[in-house]
């Protein structure tokens, strides 16, 4: 195994540091040239504008970076991994701060569709209380949608794979459904749903049956005979072939029908929000697109990404706490 030493991490640290350091001194020592107007904003006992905002954020993900460094020192796999990631997070250092002079500071980028890092932040400033509630009512509408369409994926997978006759009946319109794209469904559900809430959850439910329920199915089909009959031979009824053996093997195929559903759901998620949601960040993209506040869409694109990057981690998490099995068997 590769180790890396002391002091090369250290040095390594203080790289992926460098880069971000190099963009908050850039937003500090450029001057704004491009004449806008700079409005200092309440945020609880300070007074902040949109440049200094910048400059806070990027020192806390200069520290939170600083912190996983601290962390992952004292493990020689994460050391590993996080001297791997140093160069890319050294050149988003630097590619923040060129974002800074184009946008920001002198603007030459075509306005106002790409507005600089610290423009953007400016949105946190103006309406912090709308974003929030906003990223809270997709979060709400995310959690529903996702914990319906993996309960009814998951449920219907295991009947198709268990039961021939629940195959020979449902597998046929499973097919025919899963190439239907969700939106194509958005006029009966906004029609037929009592709200546009739950229409929304059926549509993500719709988008996530089919790779759940189809991923559930095999798992459970492949099992190997030779389990089952090992398990009767132990006693097992047909309650604990189906959830003692079966589904535990099928668990590596459900996690991955899961991954695959949940980008589709999160596509759904904001689609579903620009045509017809009372709130949402796909809401907030669509108002603030109307307005040609361009740098508010790109605040809650923003927001979107870490959402998903922090949903997917924590899906890998389960993932790997429920499959710790695998560890050494799956390279």
């Amino acid at each position: 195994m590769k180790t890396i030493s002391n002091a090369k991490f250290a040095l390594e640290t203080l790289l992926t540091a460098a880069g971000f350091f190099t963009a908050i001194m850039v937003n500090l020592a450029v001057p704004q040239a491009a004449g806008e107007k700079i409005k200092d904003y309440a945020a609880g006992p300070v007074m902040l504008d949109f440049n200094a905002l910048y400059r806070y954020i990027v020192a806390g993900i200069i520290l939170i970076f600083l912190l996983s460094g601290v962390f992952a020192f004292f493990d020689v796999d994460r050391r590993v991994k996080y001297v791997r990631r140093t160069p890319f997070r050294f050149v988003l250092g630097i590619a923040l701060a060129l974002w800074d002079i184009l946008g920001t500071k002198y603007q030459v980028l075509p306005m106002p569709f790409f507005p600089g890092p610290a423009k953007i932040v400016e949105t946190f400033l103006i309406e912090p209380g709308f974003v929030f509630e906003n990223t809270l009512y997709s979060l709400r509408l995310y959690a529903a949608g996702f914990s319906v369409g993996v309960l009814f994926g998951v449920g219907s997978g295991i009947l198709i794979g268990w039961f021939p006759k629940v195959y020979y009946w449902v597998a046929p319109v499973l097919k025919i459904t899963g190439v239907i794209p969700a939106v194509a469904w958005m006029p009966f559900a906004l029609t037929l749903a009592p709200t546009p809430f739950t229409a929304a959850v059926f549509l993500m439910t719709m988008c996530a049956w089919f790779p759940i329920a189809s991923f559930t199915a095999q798992g459970v089909q492949s099992t190997a005979r030779a389990h089952f009959e090992i398990a009767k031979t132990l006693g097992a009824n047909t309650a604990q072939l189906v959830f003692r053996v079966a589904i535990p093997h099928a668990m590596p195929q459900i996690f991955g029908g899961i991954a695959m559903a949940n980008g589709f759901m999160f596509t759904t998620l904001v689609m579903s929000e620009m045509m017809g949601q009372p709130g949402g960040l796909g809401y907030y993209i669509q108002l603030s697109r109307v307005w040609s506040a361009y740098y508010k869409v790109f605040a809650a694109i923003i927001i979107m990404a870490v959402l998903f990057s922090v949903i997917l981690s924590a899906i890998s998490a389960v993932q790997s706490r429920v499959l710790r099995w695998q560890k050494g068997l799956v390279k």
